[in-house]
């Protein structure tokens, strides 16, 4: 997998988001049409697994927490930022959405959670805030941000 075929695989995605409020039915909408164990969902978990193995995702670390951005919010992305991050038992830095989050919880340990959400996807609307928290066990979460927007906090 290289990212130009990662960008590809998740423009797949983006283009059925592109324009759709971030809210609680999105979710509901992803979980069902992408569900955890769906081809697209081991697609997706499987590029990020290699592409962390390749080393071309993930590659900062801070305060234990691998991550990186791969993909500026780009016109072939539909607008959305890619960042994929690795994490263990561990809360990341609070930051505002400001035009909200989705969320793909890709556990590498079998019952690992992010922000007490299992295997799936989760999206956070605009204006929402927390602490990325990934708990019992390992976990990749990638992260769609319309137009890359985050605001990290001093929270």
């Amino acid at each position: 997998m290289f990212p130009q075929e990662f960008q590809h695989l998740i423009a797949g995605v983006t283009a059925q988001l592109d324009g759709r409020p971030l809210d609680a039915s999105l979710a509901a909408w992803l979980n069902a049409t992408w569900p955890a164990g769906s081809t697209t969902f081991r697609e997706l978990a499987q590029a990020c697994r290699d592409g962390v193995a390749e080393g071309w995702l993930c590659n900062r670390e801070a305060g234990g927490i691998r991550y990186g951005r791969i993909f500026k919010a780009l016109p072939e992305t539909h607008g959305f930022s890619v960042d994929v991050v690795a994490m263990q038992d561990i809360a990341g830095p609070h930051h505002v959405h400001p035009h909200g989050e989705i969320d793909l919880i890709m556990p590498l340990t079998e019952g690992a959670t992010f922000d007490g959400h299992p295997a799936g996807w989760c999206v956070y609307g605009p204006g929402s805030a927390h602490r990325p928290t990934v708990a019992n066990g390992r976990a990749l979460v990638l992260y769609l941000l319309p137009q890359g927007a985050i605001e990290f906090t001093a929270t």
